[in-house]
């Protein structure tokens, strides 16, 4: 309707958004009908826009009745201004809009006598939630919610942070129409007035609070009263649960007080927030908890976003289509190694008293401050002018972060002097590692211009003067504060740090720390976020051990969101689905698994390859060799191996009608590296059990199939082949070789009789279809072997910046690569995969629920 909306549009939409559509057509029938209908239309028109904005992953199908913020919502209008006023752009303002919209509009209708809404908001971690919470709460306020309990996290850090910005984009916006309980000096205290004064007033109650015992308690007390319990019947209550997964779930102390808060609530809605739902979605959903019965929500992953997969890079996914040659997202090369037997070094082990601890700066610690203040300095020279972070994580013991202090300002003291008096020495250090590392994340890949060292080196001096060296744990008075003039600080903390918190410009992260679940992990991830106009600077200093575990989070992120958009895609409510996790083998998925049960996996119609290699352990490569020669030589003796493209030199062979006695014992004897837990040869035995004696059997045939290269020619299971090359990664771990891509995409179709040059054309679910399609080949399964030359060299030289990203195989023996692919679509039977398989005996690790116990300073006072 544009600028020419009739003036009766808008309480016209307030009744149909407060009443439903049609009483609001029959309220307005002294209206000429003409109008009416176009008021319907456009009514229908907003919520199909809502629908579009950004449907819901799962739904349980609320009523249709919020079409978006009308022009007279005072505080959406209020909130939008502030965006706009605050320098955002108008695309970043409707995003917000959208996804806002597509939460609001999953809660009942709040003129609905009663309800119990309990939902569930996934984002990425750093990504917005805040933002999108803050504009959900402006819009229930527009829509005559009473009250709004914003329960944020287990410290003051992030409960002072969030009351900080619900003052500055909602309270002090309209100052005469919230009543605020909380401040960001002080949390809940009971007030001296009855609940019943303010709920029954024009105004709308808002407190944020710690999920702390004490304080959840005194809420709840103030709130139980006879006339307080008489004004909540007919007052609609908000309660947001940011980080929704720490403290709310399956803990006896918070828990019950959150259920009990809510049991007082007849007309409630309580949505959590959360980049990590794992906990979240292991809740009993029978039981009267917190799980997400109404409605489970997706938000979108916003442009520019730095997360797990661009970092860290990610296996791929099943049904995946991906173009030849091509694999999943590789992540850039912004993580540094700190090699495992430095960690004894920069934190105490489990048994080792933490007060003698003493921390080393290790060569790569100081390569990480150095490289802050080099990237400080660079944005510095690019004229930003804000907050700029390094964290430094190596364990929870607020001891181990004080002995840091001193190392660290007398390392500063040093940098400072030698930048003062213009050191040769020193000032050929820092034009090394900036030359060094600027060339290994290439600013011109973010669309930034290239600094050279002198354009960065008048700002080292200020950079490394304007540092401050800050404890910030439950204990330390002196806590990072970005209210003021723009902060250099390096902070050193343990959970206040590794959670909720945002640390503002953070460039440099320094992470040895332990951890043994994946929420654990993912939050820690304070990394995660936007670096706008700084994208090439952030660096991250951490284990192989841990790389690694964040790799295998992103695939595990990934997976995930991509089933439960499946689940939406089948219709499924909440209360229908359980979201499968992968496991993996050093990690528990959470700390609270609460009513997880084991996972249907299902391997039909997927392609599956070995990628990580043991290439310095002879037994491990003969083993391997041994069980592919066997396979090999016990197929060929029942069926001849039959070149599949005479016309290649060296061409593919392959062995049809296999009995599946023969797979299943090569893969009990062929091992998989630790790093791929999807490979579980156990789960594919399984498996192919399974159908075997399903309804209609399959997998009772196979196909061998050898791809031959160009490399020495070797006795292969009684087949002359020549070996294949495939170099390995530059990832600086010496025990393991990462190949990433061992198959290409047309070796899926070696048995299904078809021109190679017609199976790279066909996309990857073009292939799968054939196969099920093919009345023989829908229930074989195809195994494919590959020999590869120990010597293995990259195609060609390498003669970019930094390191090459390909080096030399290495390996001590020939190296036999696996691919298997399995037919059937998503209907085929499934097996059954524990969700923990772990075995954490040799796991150090430490309490990370320490601040649980201890961060409840000023429970009195705030």
């Amino acid at each position: 309707m544009g600028g020419t909306v009739d003036p009766l549009y808008k309480p016209f939409a307030d009744y149909a958004r407060k009443y439903g559509l049609e009483q609001a057509v029959e309220s307005f029938a002294s209206v000429p009908a003409d109008k009416v209908a176009a008021f319907k239309a456009q009514f229908e028109a907003d919520l199909a826009r809502v629908e579009e904005g950004g449907p819901p992953i799962i739904t349980a199908g609320c009523d249709d009745w919020y079409g978006g913020p009308l022009e007279q919502d005072r505080f959406w209008g209020s909130l939008s201004r502030y965006f706009y006023e605050d320098g955002w752009p108008d695309d970043r303002i409707s995003s917000v809009n959208d996804a806002s919209n597509v939460v609001v509009g999953h809660t009942p209708r709040p003129t609905r006598p009663a309800w119990d809404a309990k939902g569930l908001v996934v984002g990425y971690v750093q990504s917005g939630k805040t933002t999108n919470f803050i504009a959900v709460m402006a819009k229930m306020a527009d829509v005559d919610y009473r009250m709004v309990i914003v329960l944020s996290g287990i410290h003051n850090g992030l409960r002072k942070q969030t009351q900080e910005r619900l003052d500055d984009t909602l309270t002090n916006l309209n100052p005469d129409y919230w009543h605020p309980l909380t401040d960001d000096k002080r949390d809940f205290l009971k007030p001296t007035y009855d609940p019943s004064a303010v709920l029954n007033s024009t105004k709308v109650v808002m407190a944020v609070v710690k999920k702390n015992k004490a304080v959840l308690t005194k809420l709840v007390n103030w709130l139980d009263t006879t006339n307080g319990k008489k004004a909540l019947q007919n007052a609609p209550v908000l309660i947001i649960d940011d980080e929704a997964d720490q403290a709310s779930v399956a803990t006896q102390r918070i828990n019950p007080l959150i259920r009990r808060l809510l049991d007082l609530m007849p007309k409630r809605t309580y949505i959590g927030y959360t980049a990590t739902p794992f906990a979240n979605v292991f809740i009993d959903p029978t039981d009267s908890d917190l799980y997400p019965k109404t409605f489970i929500l997706n938000l979108p992953r916003p442009k520019d976003y730095f997360g797990p997969e661009k970092i860290f890079g990610r296996e791929g996914v099943e049904g995946e289509d991906l173009e030849d040659g091509d694999g999943p997202p590789d992540g850039y090369d912004m993580v540094r190694t700190v090699p495992e037997n430095d960690v004894p070094l920069l934190r105490p082990g489990a048994r080792e008293p933490a007060e003698e601890f003493i921390p080393t700066m290790t060569a790569e610690l100081l390569d990480a401050i150095y490289w802050f203040w080099l990237a400080t300095a660079a944005r510095r020279a690019r004229g930003q002018k804000d907050h700029s972070t390094m964290l430094i994580h190596t364990s929870v013991n607020t001891v181990v972060h004080t002995s840091y202090k001193a190392p660290l300002e007398s390392l500063r003291e040093k940098a400072l002097g030698q930048l003062i008096t213009n050191d040769v020495d020193a000032l050929a250090h820092w034009r090394d590692l900036w030359n060094r590392e600027s060339r290994r994340v290439p600013a011109a890949d973010f669309g930034l211009t290239h600094l050279a060292f002198e354009e960065i080196e008048p700002f080292l001096t200020n950079a490394v003067r304007d540092t401050k060296v800050i404890l910030d744990n439950y204990r330390s008075k002196d806590r990072l504060d970005y209210s003021g003039d723009p902060v250099v600080a390096i902070a050193v903390g343990g959970n206040t740090l590794s959670r909720g918190l945002t640390l503002y410009g953070l460039v440099v992260s320094f992470f040895v720390r332990a951890a043994t679940a994946y929420d654990t992990l993912l939050q820690m991830g304070r990394w995660f976020g936007y670096r706008t106009g700084y994208e090439d600077l952030p660096r991250i200093w951490m284990t192989p051990s841990l790389e690694s575990a964040f790799r295998h989070l992103a695939t595990v992120e990934h997976e995930m969101r991509d089933d439960i958009d499946r689940y939406q895609r089948e219709n499924l409510k909440p209360d229908e689905v359980a979201v499968r996790i992968k496991t993996h083998p050093a990690l528990r998925i959470t700390a609270k698994m609460g009513a997880a049960q084991p996972a249907a996996i299902s391997y039909a119609g997927r392609r599956l390859q070995t990628r990580y290699f043991l290439h310095k352990l002879p037994d491990w490569l003969t083993s391997n060799f041994d069980a592919a020669s066997f396979l090999i030589q016990n197929a060929a003796a029942r069926s001849n191996a039959v070149p599949v493209d005479e016309t290649s030199s060296t061409p593919k062979l392959l062995i049809r009608d296999v009995p599946v006695g023969l797979v299943k014992e090569f893969l009990t004897r062929y091992q998989i590296h630790k790093d791929s837990p999807d490979l579980d040869t156990t789960l594919m035995i399984k498996y192919i059990d399974e159908q075997l004696v399903s309804d209609r059997p399959s997998l009772e045939t196979w196909s061998i199939a050898v791809v031959s290269g160009e490399g020495p020619t070797i006795d292969f299971g009684g087949l002359q082949v020549n070996t294949v090359s495939r170099s390995r990664l530059n990832d600086n771990d010496p025990e393991r070789a990462d190949i990433k891509t061992l198959m290409s995409k047309e070796d899926r179709a070696l048995d299904l009789g078809i021109r190679l040059t017609e199976a790279r054309r066909a996309s990857e679910g073009q292939l799968i279809a054939r196969r099920n399609s093919d009345p023989v080949m829908r229930d074989r399964g195809l195994v494919v072997l590959y020999p590869i030359d120990q010597t293995s060299l990259p195609d060609r030289t390498y003669e970019g910046p930094g390191d090459p990203p390909r080096i030399p195989l290495d390996a001590v023996g020939t190296v036999v690569g696996l691919g298997i692919v399995f037919p059937g679509d998503v209907l085929t039977r499934a097996v059954q995969a524990s969700y923990v398989a772990v075995d954490l005996t040799d796991v150090e690790t430490e309490d990370i629920d320490e601040a649980l116990t201890v961060d409840t300073e000023d429970e009195d006072h705030g």
